[in-house]
């Protein structure tokens, strides 16, 4: 699962991606790896792990992990090729979810390619070019269903009412993501992968002087609020800095920032969850481990992403809550209290829950 993060030049996208590769690196057990220049995978923080490795007192501790693009920067009229859009599109094309990162700050050294910062219209200017080029494809498989309609594809029926109403919604200045479709017609449209159906978070890029970047934030809030998007705000440089940092020294200062958590971490994690991810975890003297699954997740299901054998020969899974094990501190109290159960290969799992597979093959 991909979170690519696009923006226009000059808004701290890269700097942000920097901060997310040093952070990573620092994960004792998971340390981030660039894959390419512009791909990296980030760990997902997640202090049950923490807790379970002080009750289990395993060898690994494994957690679950999200991979990051920085693509390309746009440029208005990147739909038509300009700039390096043609790659900013294709990119775009390739992963889940989209972390948009606004610039929300003023600093004369960093010029903007539209010459003041206005969050609203950069916005605009890149939901407009996204919005332009998944028209060109609709409208494209449009003329094509037609033709198979007039021609007595029955299955084409459904499609082509789908593909109207996505022209519709695009011709009207809104992303695919807002058109309201059936499960029926939205199966139809699986292979045409639109840029503006993907979910989006908007990272408000900020001074070191909040207050003083405040007003672009509430202005950036204003822009998207109809979406249903999130909203995150980060200072990208902070970030960075804190990233650099020995972890000792992090906490330190993190403290005298009065920050709980960095920016980096609320990230991801919004990340991890709005690319409909959860964990399932496993724990033992071996490994302790989070298991990153799609929300809804049957158990034989689950079993699979260990190993394929587990889904082949699913028997049942034990479970108790990760909540409940850290009340009794072991998996025999989390029995005597009746709170470890067996479940079948249907039953959907919820984040947190600490498995065991049986299964014979």
């Amino acid at each position: 699962m991909k979170l690519g993060i696009v923006g226009l030049p000059n808004v701290g996208k890269s700097t942000l991606f920097n901060a997310i590769t040093k952070a990573g690196a620092q994960s004792a057990n998971y340390p981030f790896c660039t894959i390419e220049p512009n791909v990296g995978i980030a760990v997902v923080p997640d202090r049950r792990l923490d807790k379970l490795a002080e009750m289990y007192n395993p060898k690994k501790i494994t957690p679950a992990v999200v991979e990051f693009v920085d693509i390309a920067g746009l440029v208005r009229g990147a739909s038509r090729g300009e700039g390096l859009g043609n790659k900013f599109l294709s990119h775009i094309r390739e992963v889940d979810a989209i972390v948009h990162v606004v610039r929300c700050f003023d600093d004369s050294n960093i010029v903007h390619v539209d010459g003041k910062t206005d969050p609203a219209r950069d916005v605009e200017t890149i939901n407009l070019e996204l919005i332009i080029a998944d028209s060109e494809a609709v409208n494209s498989r449009l003329e094509k269903t037609a033709r198979l309609v007039k021609t007595g594809d029955k299955s084409a029926k459904t499609k082509l009412g789908a593909l109207e109403k996505l022209a519709e919604t695009l011709q009207n200045g809104s992303p695919a993501r807002a058109c309201a479709l059936s499960d029926d017609e939205k199966e139809s449209l699986t292979d045409l992968n639109l840029l503006t159906d993907k979910q989006v978070i908007y990272v408000a890029n900020i001074g070191e002087d909040a207050d003083a970047c405040e007003p672009y934030v509430n202005e950036l809030r204003e822009a998207v609020k109809d979406e249903g998007a999130s909203v995150l705000t980060v200072c990208a440089q902070v970030e960075e800095q804190i990233a650099q940092l020995p972890d000792d020294e992090k906490e330190e200062f993190m403290a005298m920032l009065d920050m709980e958590e960095t920016g980096l971490e609320r990230l991801i994690s919004l990340g991890y969850s709005t690319l409909g991810l959860i964990s399932f975890l496993t724990a033992g003297e071996p490994e302790v481990r989070a298991w990153p699954i799609k929300r809804g997740t049957n158990a034989a299901k689950a079993a699979g992403k260990i190993h394929s054998d587990f889904e082949r020969g699913f028997i049942r899974a034990e479970i108790v809550s990760y909540d409940d094990l850290i009340k009794c501190g072991s998996i025999a109290s989390a029995k005597e209290h009746g709170l470890y159960r067996s479940e079948g290969r249907d039953y959907i799992m919820a984040d947190g829950d600490v498995v065991l597979f049986r299964f014979n093959v």
